[in-house]
């Protein structure tokens, strides 16, 4: 687990194919690895990793089929900036919120603006995870933990402050730059608690629908 507090910016050196899927290399930068042995996790782009080498200026992991084909990871070069951290501790602050390091979807960034010395980006999410985004509520972008400022369908904005800028790989983000998102874990337990035990039944649908709710009390009537 993570809070989504990112702790150093590092760099893709290596993109090894390895029998269908990738071995990475992370050089960690200013990350202390002083604590992290082989086996332990680091969030890299929002992205958990298992440490399989440490070389000693950063370390090595290996990355399933299963996560190339729902992250960034498959345009990952050499020379990439990548979002890191270490997972917690008992003793760690929460600062930011739940983070699982286990990506939902990619979305987009549409836009960036000045907002006084802050900065504004909107974005676009996957449809299907469009519901899970509330406004004020918490969602992980690269692994950074951020308030949800406006939402308006799939799309959604946040203000960005100077210091999130530079400590984080979002001061690179253009017009089109592809994300990984991971939505707030709350929200993905609350949507199953309230199937009920319709959750176990596999022929039913696994998401919630106004009209499921209504039918099983949830829904307002007038």
């Amino acid at each position: 687990m993570f809070t989504g507090i990112i702790e150093a910016i590092g760099e893709i050196t290596a993109v090894e194919p390895r029998g269908g899927d990738i071995r990475l290399r992370v050089k960690t930068n200013d990350l202390d690895l002083a604590d992290v042995a082989l086996g332990d996790s680091i969030a890299t782009n929002g992205v958990c990793l298992t440490v399989v080498e440490l070389p000693g200026d950063g370390y090595w992991a290996d990355v399933s089929v299963e996560t190339i084909d729902n992250t960034t990871v498959a345009s990952w070069k050499v020379g990439q900036k990548v979002n890191l951290e270490k997972a917690l501790t008992p003793q760690t602050r929460l600062g930011g919120h739940i983070v699982s390091g286990h990506v939902d979807g990619v979305g987009e960034v549409i836009s960036r603006q000045r907002d006084a010395r802050s900065e504004r980006f909107r974005l676009r999410a996957p449809k299907a995870l469009a519901k899970y985004i509330a406004h004020k509520g918490s969602i992980t972008i690269d692994g950074t933990s951020l308030t949800v400022n406006a939402v308006s369908g799939d799309e959604f904005e946040l203000n960005i402050v100077p210091h999130t800028l530079e400590k984080t790989v979002m001061g690179t983000y253009i017009s089109g730059s592809r994300i990984n998102l991971e939505v707030d874990v709350i929200a993905r337990y609350l949507e199953r608690l309230l199937q009920g035990d319709y959750a176990a039944d596999a022929s039913a649908d696994s998401s919630l629908s106004m009209a499921f709710l209504q039918e099983h009390g949830f829904g307002g009537r007038k």
